[in-house]
């Protein structure tokens, strides 16, 4: 009873530290998610949402206490299935997001932006289908975080993102057929502050 006692004071006192940043400082965050996505458009009624592994590394430029700017790399598998085969469209997303930290010491933060995609893999059933997708994809991208601090310059970032394509990914232009991807994740991560 006196360990749990004791570790719950422990996580209690290094929660209560200030978290508060300085303009010009950075935050490298490796993170590691699992994802959920499915597609919006044309002849999606019988397919449901994909689930994969989602990392990156993504960071913070601060431009004082409340407000950075958040950019960074994610592999983020999108796609669908149905009972008989899986639409796999794995991209590197690039997020272009302002993120504002609140609260009282600044443990939360909330972003939004844009994030570009580039499709690094289309496959359905292992038989390669990336000449019948664009390459590139634009998506608005939002998510929100709670870091719990360990140290001055390190802290766990867990999180929400979500991403919600605004382009067509099919590569046939000008037929009346659109379809964009959307899908949000739970992330994990290390925030190391330089």
């Amino acid at each position: 009873m006196k360990k749990l006692l004791l570790l719950g004071l422990f996580f209690l006192t290094i929660s209560i530290n200030a978290q508060e940043r300085d303009a010009g400082d950075i935050e490298i965050i490796p993170n590691i998610g699992y994802s959920t996505s499915f597609l919006n458009g044309d002849l999606i009624d019988n397919l449901d949402p994909r689930g994969a592994i989602q990392f990156g590394v993504i960071g913070d430029y601060y431009f004082n206490d409340r407000w950075s700017l958040r950019t960074g790399m994610s592999y983020f598998s999108m796609g669908a299935k149905d009972p008989v085969s899986e639409l796999k469209l794995d991209y590197l997303n690039i997020p272009l997001n302002a993120n504002w930290h609140f609260g009282s010491t600044r443990k939360w933060n909330l972003n939004f932006g844009v994030s570009p995609g580039f499709l690094v893999k289309a496959d359905v059933d292992g038989e390669d289908v990336k000449d019948f997708y664009k390459s590139f994809q634009l998506a608005i991208s939002y998510g929100l975080g709670y870091k719990i601090e360990v140290s001055d310059n390190f802290s766990i970032l867990i999180d929400g993102q979500g991403v919600f394509g605004i382009t067509n990914i099919i590569e046939e232009d000008g037929e009346d057929f659109k379809r964009s991807n959307a899908g949000s994740s739970f992330n994990v991560g290390g925030v190391f502050t330089f």
